[in-house]
């Protein structure tokens, strides 16, 4: 394993993604994991897995495969599913000598809501180390489906955007959610292509759903291929792809092409420390980003009605509230020049650039 990374280092390659890395081992013994009560999709009973998740000796070989990696500059990121933080915090090491980015893959399993998110990431920056966020991956539903109310998706999909793109850390992106895509499960056990959907059928759908080919425009399979998909794109992507969206200065792709633009070239969103803004507010999520005396403020209404808010940051410098809308899904906001009060539509996101 180690010298089959090195190969690839040496020819250039940058780094690797370590797929279900907590699995790397089971107990030597074998030993039966402890039996929950209640079945799992398949009928079988649920296991505790004790023996087979997160041995010590994972971390071990992450500790050798980061030695290989360190000579060439080269980053390891880890799809770890853990419970809680403490466990997040062991997989990149006592002495940062594992992985670079193990994903924060709880945040997928989190409801849409303000008190939680911030509870989260409260906890997360508080480890004091470099977060992955991840909200979607191929294994689980959509983001736009599932963080989703049925009614304001796509609001929704962008406060996410605005969320996660905004966090101290590395954002990983899974392909389709900048431009909303959905799920598209199977109605047929005949058109399951994944095993796991096949063995699990009716109970356990399968992840076909979430793997379905990019949407780049209107035409048949949505530009993906002429031939035939292996799995079929929904019908949505007559609305929701790439093409039309980029013509659409209000479409999630355009929302994520502005906030990605942001965080690129703003010094507060990339490096600057998360300060948590009135924490008791049940439906608005809001933080500053802030380097030195560049501050950037990020307002996100999580509730379907308005909300109104006031900031008083005198005790972080920025006292006269001034500020510089960066970007809005509020069209009455993207000429505001102050925080002190603001009124937010529901679901409404709000970014500006703090002035003193």
């Amino acid at each position: 394993m180690y010298g089959t990374s090195e190969w690839w280092y040496k020819r250039g390659v940058a780094g690797f993604r370590l797929d279900a890395v907590d699995t790397l081992f089971e107990d030597p013994n074998l030993k039966d994991d402890p039996v929950r009560p209640g079945k799992n999709a398949y009928g079988d009973p649920n296991l505790e897995n004790k023996y087979n998740d997160n041995l010590p000796e994972v971390h071990d070989v992450l500790k050798a495969l980061r030695k290989t990696a360190d000579p060439y500059g080269a980053v390891l990121i880890g799809e770890t599913w853990t419970d809680n933080v403490a466990q997040l915090k062991r997989y990149y090491g006592a002495n940062h000598d594992e992985l670079q980015m193990p994903m924060d893959l709880m945040l997928t399993k989190l409801k849409f809501s303000a008190p939680v998110f911030r509870q989260h990431i409260a906890s997360v920056d508080a480890s004091g180390e470099w977060p992955t966020y991840v909200i979607g991956n191929h294994d689980i539903v959509r983001s736009w489906n599932r963080y989703g109310d049925g009614q304001h998706n796509d609001q929704i999909a962008k406060d996410m955007a605005a969320m996660y793109l905004t966090l101290r850390g590395t954002a990983i992106m899974y392909y389709g959610e900048e431009i909303g895509m959905q799920n598209n499960n199977p109605k047929r056990k005949q058109d399951v292509k994944d095993p796991i959907g096949q063995l699990g059928w009716p109970q356990e759908i399968g992840r076909d759903g979430e793997r379905t080919p990019m949407q780049w425009n209107d035409t048949p399979n949505a530009g993906f291929t002429t031939g035939a998909p292996w799995l079929p794109v929904p019908s949505t992507y007559k609305t929701y792809n790439v093409a039309d969206e980029l013509k659409d200065p209000n479409s999630i792709l355009n929302w994520y092409k502005g906030l990605l633009a942001l965080r690129h070239h703003d010094q507060a969103l990339l490096d600057g420390d998360y300060v948590a803004l009135n924490q008791d507010d049940p439906n608005v999520l809001s933080y500053l980003r802030r380097s030195g005396d560049d501050a950037v403020i990020v307002v996100i209404n999580m509730s379907a009605k308005l909300q109104k808010v006031s900031f008083d940051l005198a005790k972080q410098g920025f006292g006269s509230g001034s500020a510089k809308t960066l970007l809005t899904t509020q069209t009455s906001l993207q000429n505001n020049s102050s925080v002190r009060q603001l009124s937010l539509e529901p679901f409404a996101a709000y970014l500006a650039e703090l002035q003193k």
